[in-house]
């Protein structure tokens, strides 16, 4: 922990990553969706409207039970009912939470209307739903085309609408979830930004639209060839770390054969280990614990290993 004040670099950074791993813990077609949009924006709806059909119909049932009971009630009710209302709604905003809804705004009797925002803070003439409205109508006309174009096209819409004021950041992500919707990155949600780093300001700010297109493809390029030099580093690195544990080996071990199959396969079974080093399961498995490998799978029954 740092015992000193975080810089706003730090929150930014600390922003994006949360935004990440919302993206990529929910399905791939989630980020583009009204209600990803308005979670990943923090305006998510409120827990009442976010409860599951199931949880309404609880929730009607409980409302006719409580009538019935007030008149029985009454008697009981000895000025700590607003404290005990309070009380509840504190413990339903909380289950709210942990299954995942938004919770629902505290009620406070001089609220400001939503409307009134901060000049100071917000520009008034900055219209945030028309702008992202126009920027998803951008999107729904790039469906059908590559998806590393509709990419460069959703990039290049964001960047001159600006649809946010306060999160500009986001349509980077909003791009690579697209990217990972249409299946071209699958296993990933590709990080832009390390790409278009490395392309000068003047060709992604261009005047010019196609010259600013064709910096994202570059910064796209750019970015996947960082991603293998990552990959190559990381597998050099696992190869290393490997090849400490075949000190002292013999001549005859079939563990040298299980390190390289294990650096050309994303993940090894028991099965692809005996079929491909002629062994029994308790001479893979026993090999397997000689080496140290990551399980993946968590699972008893069927079990794979892997370094990344």
């Amino acid at each position: 922990m740092d015992i000193r004040t975080p810089t706003h670099e730090l929150t930014r950074a600390h922003a994006v990553l949360r935004a990440r791993r919302l993206i990529v813990a929910n399905r791939p077609d989630w980020a583009l969706s009204p209600n990803g949009l308005s979670q990943l924006r923090g305006r998510g709806a409120s827990a009442q409207n976010a409860l599951p059909p199931e949880r309404h119909a609880t929730a009607a049932e409980g409302a006719g039970d409580e009538e019935a009971g007030e008149s029985a009630n009454d008697d009981l009710n000895d000025g700590l009912g607003a404290e005990f209302a309070a009380i509840d709604a504190l413990l339903d905003r909380t289950r709210n939470v942990l299954d995942g809804l938004a919770a629902a705004p505290v009620s406070r009797p001089q609220q400001v209307p939503t409307d009134e925002k901060n000049p100071l803070v917000y520009d008034p003439d900055w219209d945030e739903e028309e702008r992202l409205s126009d920027w998803r109508a951008m999107l729904n006309r790039t469906t059908g085309q590559p998806p590393v174009l509709s990419a460069a096209l959703l990039w290049d819409a964001w960047e001159t609408k600006e649809p946010l004021q306060h999160l500009p950041w986001l349509g980077h992500l909003l791009v690579g979830a697209m990217l990972r919707q249409v299946r071209k990155t699958s296993a990933h949600l590709v990080c832009l930004n390390t790409g278009l780093r490395a392309i000068p300001r003047e060709r992604r700010r261009a005047r010019d639209r196609t010259a600013r297109l064709i910096g994202f493809l570059e910064g796209v390029t750019e970015a996947a060839v960082a991603g293998l030099k990552e990959h190559d580093r990381l597998v050099v690195l696992a190869r290393e770390q490997m090849a400490r544990r075949l000190r002292g080996r013999r001549g005859h071990s079939k563990l040298p054969q299980l390190v390289e199959l294990v650096l050309a396969r994303p993940l090894v079974s028991t099965a692809m280990i005996e079929k491909e080093l002629k062994l029994s399961t308790r001479g893979a498995l026993n090999l397997v614990a000689e080496l140290g490998l990551r399980e993946i799978t968590g699972r008893g029954r069927y079990r794979a290993w892997g370094i990344l």
